[in-house]
């Protein structure tokens, strides 16, 4: 682990990762991070909501199908945003 870490094309990326530099990768990276969250927080708002009449397993499903359907055009204006914020 410690050699993956010390090469610095990987060290650069982590950088630039938790920096404000969104380039295209850390962009996609972050795309998929909050992809990731949105549907594990679809899966639990689908368990509260409809758990009980549909099943828990069927709604946390369409719950997590559901959840990236909005969340990731707002994920996508937002680093549109910040990539403009940033530039100006």
């Amino acid at each position: 682990m410690s050699e993956l870490l010390s090469n610095f094309s990987v060290s650069d990326f982590l950088t630039s990762m938790v920096s404000s530099d969104i380039n295209i990768v850390t962009g996609a990276v972050w795309l998929v991070i909050a992809t990731i969250i949105s549907m594990i927080g679809g899966a639990i708002g689908g368990m509260i909501l409809a758990g009980k009449d549909i099943g828990y397993s069927f709604s946390a499903m369409l719950g997590a199908l559901f959840a990236p359907a909005g969340a990731i055009p707002a994920i996508l204006l937002g680093f549109t945003l910040l990539t403009l914020l940033n530039k100006y």
